[in-house]
């Protein structure tokens, strides 16, 4: 991460996350796991770390569903157990 990606809103950095949940389609299975406040936490700081965000907010803005995030996205994991949890894989 440069700089630059410190001068960012967190805000911002999390409506990226945020917008992501909702385009892999698990937004509501985060709401329900266990402590989802320390869940969500992590994956807001992985994905504020990330330094990807211009990328990411272009990948978004293309995609209007996707199976499965980009290469870089550091919460890819989680994504991927959420849905697992879910019955969408």
């Amino acid at each position: 991460m440069n700089f630059l990606d410190y001068l960012l809103p967190v805000d911002v950095k999390t409506s990226l996350m945020d917008r992501m949940m909702q385009k892999m389609g698990v937004e509501r299975q985060l709401k329900i796991i266990p402590d989802q406040a320390g869940v969500v936490n992590r994956a807001a700081d992985r994905c504020r770390s990330c330094g990807h965000q211009a990328e990411c907010a272009t990948w978004l803005d293309s995609h209007e569903q996707a199976s499965t995030p980009p290469d870089y996205c550091r919460n890819a994991d989680l994504i991927a157990r959420l849905q697992h949890a879910a019955g969408q894989r």
